[in-house]
């Protein structure tokens, strides 16, 4: 438990997004030319963008499973502004990045996280998971950091913030501490634990490759942003110790991962399931494909996206770490064909094109330079670069372990009471119109636990609005419970349906064939 001085040294931090202190640790001045500075952001940017469309056809396609070699995957001139004008929900990678580097360019490096939010909240692109709960809490009045929070959001460890914090790095070059704590602040919004040192740790390894092209020291440092006693870090730790064991076999090291860390305990679509949108396994295809790829950014894309599971998010952050370190230049040509002709088509949901991202995140990098002691000359500036210090220590769900699948397939017309065995519950389904012409509707149920009440949940039907997953409830005394749901105010023209439940308990199922 942490002393009043601590906490108080962490709730100051914690508002204080950019404030240079003691607590960020300088390693020495580097010194770098403004067109190399704005050459390794314009990778990094283009990077992910070229990631993000190549491995957007396999997306969660391969799930408990690689991509075989022998299976082609598209690339061809004209494709990227194909895919941008066709298909451009894919690129939630990048406009949910633009969301807050808009909110920045608006009211500046101190925009107050209410600001992130609510421009986050109300959006008009569609969520899902973390995302969309963390969403759905704010609408409804759960602000950061409670929004992300694992009582309240049981997608807290899900991949959404390490998809999204390209740009605490991008606009932090060699300042990993400064991009960990641009994240403290928005990754909170949506994730804990686990899914937030995901984004804390792209956002380290964007920062750190742009003062070094060595792949294995841009991986190893920016780890040092994570809690060792964190499973994020272990998993890691353990990818990185598996490549030196199998420096040749990439496949080998996913197995690995596969067989020690592939069972998603927390994200309630992935338990029982092959599918896995955890932060951490999707975290260690994206190392699997930089440690592999060596700096070949063919290779790193291929590998990273074979992996499986979230194969277009994966490649997006490869991608653009590696486009951070090699530059916009050194990309090859190959995977820039028809890029130029897309730079200036506005992101959906956005104002912003990758050219007018290019020029506003080069400004932003180059104000916090500045307030952490740099200097900007006419064409080069001074950069005090930072060494990484770990992020205090978060868990989501502790001591809760699934142990059943309720299979309910019901619509609630009045009432449904549910018997378990244990100390918490997720229950998933749908809030729907009966006619996709009608008006949208906002049932409201009332849980009852153990025959007290224990809350009345709003459902919108509207899909922007939508509670991802509808009731939930953590930290329960150990034992037999009852949860019933009441249905408050029923329709004739919209349904809701409960599809099934997970079951929590204090400890795993025990499977007596391991013993």
């Amino acid at each position: 438990m942490k002393n009043k001085s601590q906490i108080n040294i962490f709730r100051i931090s914690f508002f204080c997004l950019f404030t240079v202190s003691t607590a960020i640790t300088y390693a020495q001045k580097m010194t770098i030319s403004k067109a190399s500075l704005q050459d390794k952001l314009k990778g990094g940017w283009a990077g992910q963008l070229i990631g993000c469309t190549f491995g957007g056809p396999t997306e969660f396609k391969n799930n408990g499973t690689m991509i075989n070699d022998y299976q082609p995957i598209p690339w061809f001139d004209g494709y990227i502004k194909q895919t941008m004008t066709n298909i451009p929900g894919l690129y939630d990678d990048i406009y949910m990045d633009l969301t807050f580097v808009d909110v920045f360019e608006k009211e500046g490096l101190d925009a107050p996280v209410a600001s992130h939010a609510k421009a986050y909240a109300n959006a008009d692109y569609f969520l899902w998971h973390a995302n969309q709960i963390g969403r759905y809490n704010i609408l409804n009045g759960i602000l950061p950091p409670q929004s992300g929070h694992w009582l309240n959001n049981p997608q807290a460890d899900a991949i959404d913030y390490q998809i999204e914090a390209d740009f605490a790095g991008l606009m932090s070059p060699g300042m990993p501490n400064t991009a960990s704590e641009i994240s403290d602040k928005i990754g909170h919004i949506m994730n804990y634990g686990d899914g937030w040192y995901g984004g804390v740790y792209m956002g380290a390894m964007y920062s750190l490759a742009y003062v070094s092209k060595d792949v294995n020291y841009v991986v190893t440092e920016a780890l040092k942003t994570i809690p060792p006693q964190s499973d994020f870090y272990k998993c890691m730790a353990d990818v990185i110790r598996w490549h030196k064991q199998y420096p040749n076999d990439w496949k080998q090291n996913w197995f690995e991962v596969q067989k020690k860390w592939s069972s998603d305990r927390t994200c309630p679509e992935g338990i029982f399931n092959p599918f896995n949108i955890d932060a951490t396994v999707n975290a260690a295809y994206v190392i699997i494909g930089l440690l592999y790829g060596q700096g070949d950014f063919s290779k790193t894309l291929e590998i990273s996206t074979r992996c499986g599971q979230d194969s277009d998010c994966n490649p997006a952050s490869a991608g653009g770490i590696l486009g951070t370190m090699l530059g916009y230049d050194a990309i090859p040509a190959y995977w820039k064909m028809g890029l130029k002709e897309a730079e200036d088509i506005d992101f959906k949901y956005t104002t912003m094109s990758l050219n007018d991202t290019y020029a506003i995140s080069m400004k932003h990098a180059l104000q916090v330079i500045e307030r952490n002691g740099g200097k900007v000359d006419a064409d080069k500036v001074t950069v005090m670069t930072q060494i990484p210090k770990p992020v205090r220590l978060e868990v989501s769900h502790p001591g809760h372990f699934p142990v059943e699948k309720r299979n309910i397939d019901q619509t609630l017309v009045n009432e449904l009471e549910v018997p378990f065995s244990g100390i918490g519950y997720v229950f998933n389904g749908t809030a729907n119109r009966k006619n996709e012409k009608g008006s949208d509707y906002v049932f409201e149920v009332e849980v009852m636990l153990d025959n007290k009440t224990l809350e009345t949940v709003k459902l919108p039907t509207a899909f922007k609005e939508r509670r991802f997953n509808l009731f939930w409830k953590y930290q329960l005394p150990k034992g037999q419970h009852k949860v019933r749901f009441k249905l408050l105010n029923p329709s004739p023209d919209h349904t809701l349906r409960l599809s099934y439940g997970i079951i929590f308990d204090d400890q795993a199922i025990d499977i007596a064939w391991k013993k």
